[in-house]
């Protein structure tokens, strides 16, 4: 379980196929690597991926067919800048909101409209994942726990502030460039309940 609350920006210093899969190296900022131990998860730009290997401040992590299918990963490149977190201790403050690091699909970056420092930027994502979302609720995007401002058949916005576009990958991202989704698990409960519902008759 996560947070949403990014900790810092890694760097990917290598990727290397295996097979349907691939091998993430990633560089982690040197406030992460204390304590992180094989066998941890770290979501990557959102994506709850477990350690496989470490050699200092190099963390190597592997992706499947699954995820590769359903997030940004495979899109990267060496030397591309990621969110990181570590997942939530028992003690920990949630600061942001639930998130499971389970990504539900890409959505793509549509508009970026600049107010000053502030900016709002539109998301379109598939209808399925649109229907999951509602104004002042929350989402993550590549990691980042966001509210929503304004949902739409095929997409929404969200606010970002000066200090958010400074420490997460947002503050970088163009017009069409792919971003990780996870809607909030409360919206696939209730979903699901009224499917079961209908279904029933």
């Amino acid at each position: 379980m996560f947070t949403g609350l990014v900790e810092g920006q890694g760097t990917i210093r290598a990727i290397t196929p295996e097979g349907d899969a691939i091998r993430l190296d990633v560089a982690l900022p040197a406030a992460m690597t204390d304590g992180l131990g094989i066998g941890d998860s770290v979501a990557i730009n959102g994506c709850c991926l477990t350690v496989v290997t470490l050699d200092g401040p190099v963390a190597a992590f592997q992706a499947g067919m699954e995820t590769l299918s359903k997030t940004n990963l495979g899109r990267l490149g060496k030397g591309h800048p990621v969110n990181l977190e570590r997942s939530l201790p028992v003690d920990g403050r949630l600061g942001g909101h639930f998130v499971q690091g389970h990504v539900d699909g890409v959505g793509e970056v549509v508009s970026i409209d600049r107010d000053g420092e502030w900016v709002t930027m539109w998301f379109r994502v598939p209808v399925e994942l649109a229907r999951l979302l509602v104004s002042k609720g929350s989402v993550a995007v590549d990691g980042i726990s966001l509210t929503v401002v304004n949902v739409e058949a095929d997409r929404f916005s969200v606010a970002l502030i000066p200090h958010t576009l400074e420490v997460t990958t947002l503050g970088i991202r163009n017009i069409g460039d792919p971003v990780n989704i996870e809607t909030d698990i409360l919206g696939k409960y209730v979903e699901r309940l009224l499917e079961i519902r209908v279904s029933a008759g």
